[in-house]
């Protein structure tokens, strides 16, 4: 094909990228200042301190969804770990900007975190999600997760 229009679609590269945070940067900090209050309005976003820990932790991966401008756009925590009937995988804190929301991003983030799971040795991959949540519930069905019969305690400290 030739033209300006292959040219421009050659030039752009990927829509997203999805990778680990292994560095904390200003950038990262004020992502997620900006992409926590989307997510939860009870909790303070993390500060540099919190997000370097959660980088440098054996026991979770810090993933983010990059735009073609570089910008974050997503991020997601998988938790890994080891426990007597095998290893576990647990998906937390799922969040995509409003303003890029049907882009993608949220499936590039959770197919990305099942991948790692199934490399680790998971055999499974969990996670909850609100009801008020209907686009993220659906993602999910769509992607293969599965509602489990099951109760979900919590216990505030």
């Amino acid at each position: 094909m030739s033209g300006p229009h292959a040219e421009t679609t050659a030039s752009v590269g990927p829509p997203l990228e999805v990778v680990e945070v292994t560095e904390v940067t200003s950038d990262l900090v004020e992502a997620f200042a900006r992409l926590v209050p989307q997510l939860s309005s009870s909790n303070p976003p993390p500060s540099r301190a919190d997000l370097v820990e959660m980088a440098e932790s054996p026991a979770s991966v810090l993933l983010v969804a990059r735009d073609r401008a570089g910008t974050v756009v997503g991020s997601l925590t998988l938790a890994l770990f080891r426990v007597p009937t095998g290893r576990r995988a647990w998906i937390e804190d799922v969040v995509v900007d409003e303003s890029a929301r049907g882009a993608g991003a949220g499936e590039a983030l959770v197919m990305d975190a099942v991948r790692r799971a199934q490399d680790a040795g998971a055999r499974s991959v969990d996670l909850t999600s609100r009801p008020s949540r209907v686009a993220a519930n659906r993602l999910y069905v769509r992607l293969g997760f599965e509602a489990r019969t099951t109760n979900v305690y919590r216990f505030s400290l």
